[in-house]
């Protein structure tokens, strides 16, 4: 099967695959064009919340303001240097159950939804 820049396609297009010059897809923003690929890397890195987590939030009336929001993505950068999966976040009075490989908050609570104090199925816990 013929490659076009490493991926096999099961096409041959049109006049051959040997003379495909491959070029960063560009994006344009403002005067300035930005590489596509750094753009995704960039959102890649951003911390995700969760529909169930947004509702949580929601319901029990939770807000992170920017300065929370970076202590939280330090947070993740630190639990995945030591390649934590499912992570309990501790920031201020809120905890957070968070997908390390994701960068994905699954769930939150304050510390009136800890009734039990048990927290189950998680491989860290972190202080932000």
């Amino acid at each position: 099967m013929p490659e076009i820049n490493g991926m096999q396609v099961p096409f041959i297009p049109i006049g051959g695959y040997r003379d495909i010059k491959h070029t960063p897809a560009k994006v344009i923003s403002g005067n300035n064009l930005i590489d596509f690929k750094q753009i995704f890397n960039e959102e890649l890195k951003k911390v995700k919340f969760s529909g169930h987590a947004q509702t949580r939030m929601v319901s029990r009336e939770i807000e992170l303001d920017p300065l929370q929001i970076s202590r939280l993505e330090n947070a993740i950068d630190k639990a995945e240097a030591k390649n934590c999966r499912d992570s309990l976040i501790m920031l201020d009075d809120t905890a957070m159950i968070v997908n390390i490989p994701n960068r994905t908050v699954v769930t939150m609570f304050d510390k009136e939804q800890l009734n039990d104090n048990i927290i189950t199925k998680i491989d860290s816990a972190l202080f932000a």
